[in-house]
């Protein structure tokens, strides 16, 4: 039984869109192994940075790890992404730090909240949709950006270094420097051992865990030899759940533009990453707003328990993909594995040395950023390399929201310069299957026939129109419109205000072939006025040639009754 037309019927459709599919549980099944291995693996690499970010956002470790688990698990159920790992990360805080430092710490959690339901709103009307509009160089550029904030991320703990308040470009640079002067051997090797072994095995062995093997077998080491390096550390013993502050309706509309704010930054980088994860893979599709439903859920809930906003990690997802992970099981694991590590296994992760992390997120990075597709971009086209390099810029020096709204503009911009030049005003001669016959013949009647290709709009309207309105010697002008692709109001006015100054000078114009989407627009802004007769628009070319050559003999004279019109 069909449920009735409503508004409650149809919120009720999109939520069974929006479920979890029987296909999620059977990807689980394939090859859970693979899974399991990739979710621990990931999990190692995610412990240090939830309890950096947590720390990070002014709410503390626990905050961080808490983020990780809960909304680990529930945006990998609930999510549209097979590969997709979501936590706290390092675009979040900074974020998230100056809502902790005007509202306070519990702010977070309430702006937390209205994130969840934004995001989840944007879901049921179908936002994800739109990220299929996000050009391939803005992608490829924010790929390569976000490759390069990792790797000079991890420089100071690659080096031994503990990081600071700096910039992450200053920071990387001071420590260099530092190292320069007074090198510290065992962690740098740790670093690079680790690297190594990952790439090697990425290039020769592909799908092999080494991140995992690679990171246990130096942390061994480490231990037996008693190098002096810097470790994790022990973690916090338990993962107290704060009540949310109470917050009136007058405060609550005070934090609604920064629930905007974590809200755009969540679906931006989630389904940013779910695309960067789907290009590192082979037949992986990601549902967009299914992600975005995912990500609210998870936004839902992660402040019951205390946590931050979360989004997607690309760096994380990227661990993944690489570490061999097919399914959502990777991701649920990776969350039970922090659990687990929270409640029995504290004591063995404070000796895993930073550098070994370091190592595998610099790996990550250089293998984020596929170099072929890469220098195809910036091959291709001059605008595409300067969209990539814009936006990888733009996501270093600034942050991903910025990076990716610089991108589309300058994106946007070239494309439509690109459509503009492609618009042209063709005078004869025509195509042979165009109505040549006839229109070579109208030269010696001082008639003109113009064909309009391309797109009328703002960005083209001013530059071909103008030719029309200096025409001289003639009597009439014809304008072909059936091969006009769009229309807009700017092309439609200027349309009108060229139709008016060649009527002023009494040149008569026809216009044939308009499509049926396109004379609604013409219409509400009056190019039908300028004409000197509102039966001088005409279905097909060889009438209104017809009624050319008879308003060109007999100047002033009404169309005949045998002249088809349109209008």
């Amino acid at each position: 039984m069909s449920l009735p037309s409503s508004p409650f019927a149809a919120v009720w459709r999109r939520t069974l869109a929006l479920r979890p599919e029987a296909s999620d549980l059977a990807a689980i099944r394939r090859q859970p192994r693979r899974d399991v291995t990739a979710g621990v693996t990931v999990a190692i690499v995610a412990l240090p940075l939830a309890l950096a970010f947590g720390i990070s956002s002014g709410l503390g470790a626990e905050a961080g790890l808490v983020t990780a688990i809960v909304a680990g698990i529930l945006a990998a159920i609930f999510g549209g992404s097979n590969l997709q790992i979501s936590g706290p990360t390092g675009a979040m805080t900074v974020v998230l730090v100056p809502i902790v430092a005007e509202f306070g710490p519990g702010a977070v959690l309430v702006v937390g909240l209205l994130a969840g339901v934004l995001l989840i709103a944007l879901a049921y009307v179908g936002a994800g949709q739109y990220m299929r509009y996000v050009p391939l160089p803005v992608i490829e550029g924010f790929t390569v950006g976000i490759a390069v904030i990792i790797a000079l991320q991890q420089v100071p703990a690659a080096l031994g270094l503990s990081t600071t308040g700096e910039g992450i470009l200053l920071g990387a640079l001071t420590a260099i420097s530092a190292t320069v002067t007074s090198p510290q051997w065992a962690p740098i090797a740790i670093a690079v051992a680790v690297a190594a072994a990952m790439l090697l095995s990425a290039r020769f062995r592909p799908g092999l865990p080494v991140s995992l093997a690679a990171v246990g077998a130096v942390t061994a080491i480490t231990a037996l030899a008693r190098l002096d390096v810097p470790m994790i550390g022990a973690i916090p013993a338990g993962l107290p759940i704060p009540s949310l502050p109470a917050i009136d309706a007058g405060q609550l509309g005070s934090f609604l533009l920064p629930a905007i704010a974590v809200a755009a930054l969540a679906a931006l980088e989630s389904l940013m990453s779910a695309t960067v994860a789907d290009g590192m893979t082979v037949g992986e599709r990601h549902d967009p707003d299914r992600e975005l439903f995912g990500q609210g859920i998870a936004n839902l809930a992660v402040p019951l328990f205390g946590g931050i906003p979360a989004t997607a990690a690309i760096a994380r997802t990227a661990v993944n993909v690489r570490s061999g992970a097919r399914s959502r099981l990777a991701a649920i694991t990776q969350s039970l594995t922090l659990l687990l590590v929270v409640l029995v296994a504290s004591t063995w992760v404070a000796f895993i040395p930073v550098a070994a992390l370091a190592g595998v997120l610099i790996a990550t990075a250089i293998q984020m950023v596929e170099v072929s597709s890469l220098a195809a971009l910036l091959r291709s086209t001059r605008g595409d390399a300067i969209v990539l390099v814009l936006t990888a810029v733009a996501t270093v020096a600034f942050d991903l929201v910025t990076a990716v709204i610089l991108g589309m503009i300058v994106a946007g911009a070239i494309a439509l310069r690109q459509v503009a030049r492609a618009a042209r005003l063709d005078e004869l001669p025509l195509d042979h299957a165009d109505h040549e016959a006839e229109e070579r013949s109208v030269f010696d009647e001082h008639i003109v026939v113009y064909r309009l290709d391309g797109s009328l709009f703002f960005g083209a309207a001013h530059t071909f129109l103008l030719e029309l309105s200096e025409l001289s010697e003639v009597r009439v002008v014809v304008l072909r419109m059936s091969r006009v692709a769009t229309l807009d109001a700017t092309g439609a006015s200027v349309l009108a205000d060229t139709i008016k100054q060649l009527e002023g000078r009494g040149v008569t114009v026809l216009l044939s072939g308009i499509r049926p989407e396109h004379a609604d627009v013409l219409r509400r802004l009056g190019v039908y006025e300028q004409l000197a007769h509102e039966r001088h628009v005409f279905l097909r070319t060889p009438e209104a040639i017809g009624h050319a050559r008879a308003h060109a003999a007999r100047l002033g004279h009404a169309p005949t009754a045998q002249e088809g019109v349109m209008g």
